[in-house]
């Protein structure tokens, strides 16, 4: 596969990641800091996408086996990319319907984040499907490292645009920017989109999906695999449950503006793009994935504490810096654990455990903001909302650092052993 035809699936991901970026990197702050909305509903509306996220299995299998006018992918990338920007462009609608009457309001923020959450999920399934359609085994790996390139970058730039477009923040204006993201993902998807899949066209390699229930099946059922998904879901919760508050933190603890805010998004990317670019030239030489996985939640157990630290002692010039130690520290673990994911996959069971890490990602990253979102609520009735934001930061960087324990107990090379014996032991029954 040719990397223009790369750069145009990349340009679905960038679209999916437009309409994403201003409601975890903006909207979420003004609901909870301007519109004084509860940071466990706030975290409840945004985490709906992972809510969402097992509706892959049947909508990847349903696109399979069911082609729209010759093409297996393209009708379904259109319908969840539509629905995605659609949905989100109306987010802003719902935040204000709540602030001027709860109830009502929640009910139409239901259904408007929920329409996001399932285009979100139609889309990604279905042009990461095309990926793979598309893409011999040995250009895979390539691929995706240009779609997620392609992906952060353009976090990073939305985050940059946006904020700079809310300088001075009315909801009128809010409301605009987010209609204009929408309007430049729906762009930047139709021209990625049109005439990339070739119509009635046989895919490369068709692999049998698995239901998430399956997957985890799979994975509780092996020792070693179990420890290596509950220790990820673990990692993954601490390190991406700040997600929902970073913003209305910097706000409460420094009042900071909405444009200033915003920009955290950008430092954060910023940070962990350099962090992977460093480590796929760099550390990868003399870095087990092992020790890098526990480098990089160590870097970033410490960004933690020290975005704590800076709101209880009042230090901003403390602040963004440790926002960037955060993203480098994320950069690293993401490259290595992903790097230890596939090497806790068995060839013979490529789709069940890759499922398995799936189903790990989307369930800690729900997981992870609703429970900063309840915790930053109760701590809040008790110690003030300043400390409440800092004392969800050191918990979890508590939380990744017994997760780095349990990593240390984690024995890769155990298990790919026992695998390759199982397999021998299989070879040998069958000729038998």
């Amino acid at each position: 596969m040719s990397w223009f035809k790369m750069i145009r699936l990349g340009m679905l991901h960038v679209a999916v990641a437009i309409s994403l970026v201003p409601i975890t990197g903006v909207l979420n702050r003004i609901m909870i800091h301007e519109l004084g909305i509860m940071a466990s509903v706030v975290a409840a509306l945004i985490i709906l996408p992972h809510l969402f996220s097992p509706i892959q299995v049947f909508i990847g299998q349903f696109s399979d086996r069911h082609p729209i006018w010759g093409y297996r992918r393209t009708p379904y990338i259109a319908l969840g990319i539509l629905l995605c920007v659609v949905g989100a462009a109306l987010t802003p609608f719902a935040a204000f319907a709540m602030d001027a009457n709860f109830w009502p309001g929640l009910m139409l923020a239901l259904l408007i984040f929920g329409m996001w959450g399932i285009g979100f999920n139609t889309a990604v399934v279905s042009y990461l499907s095309l990926a793979s359609d598309m893409s011999p085994s040995h250009l895979r790996s390539r691929t995706i490292a240009v779609m997620w390139f392609m992906m952060i970058t353009a976090v990073i730039g939305t985050a940059i645009g946006a904020g700079r477009a809310l300088e001075h923040y009315t909801p009128e204006r809010l409301i605009e920017v987010f209609a204009i993201c929408a309007g430049v993902a729906l762009t930047i998807a139709t021209l990625g989109l049109i005439g990339l899949e070739p119509r009635n066209a046989t895919p490369v390699s068709y692999e049998e999906r698995h239901s998430a229930a399956d997957s985890v099946r799979t994975v509780i059922g092996d020792p070693l695999a179990r420890r290596f998904f509950i220790y990820l879901m673990f990692m993954l919760s601490a390190i991406l449950g700040q997600d929902v508050l970073l913003e209305p933190y910097g706000a409460q603890a420094f009042g900071l503006s909405v444009r200033e805010t915003t920009q955290l998004t950008a430092t954060w990317g910023g940070a962990t793009l350099l962090a992977l670019l460093l480590h796929g030239i760099f550390f990868s030489r003399w870095l087990t994935n092992k020790r890098g996985a526990m480098l990089g939640g160590a870097i970033a157990a410490t960004g933690l504490t020290l975005i704590a630290l800076s709101g209880i002692l009042h230090i901003q010039p403390l602040f963004v810096p440790s926002i960037a130690l955060l993203g480098f520290g994320t950069g690293i673990a993401t490259a290595t654990n992903l790097a230890l994911m596939l090497d806790m996959t068995t060839p013979q069971q490529v789709g069940l455990f890759i499922g398995a890490w799936g189903v790990a990602d989307a369930a800690a990253r729900g997981l992870g903001n609703l429970l900063a979102g309840v915790l930053r609520d109760i701590a809040a009735l008790v110690v003030g909302p300043t400390s409440a934001y800092a004392t969800v930061f050191l918990v979890e960087a508590l939380i990744l650092c017994t997760a780095l324990v349990m990593l240390r107990a984690i024995d890769v090379s155990a298990f790919r052993s026992q695998r390759r014996e199982l397999g021998q032991l299989v070879a040998v029954i069958g000729d038998a």
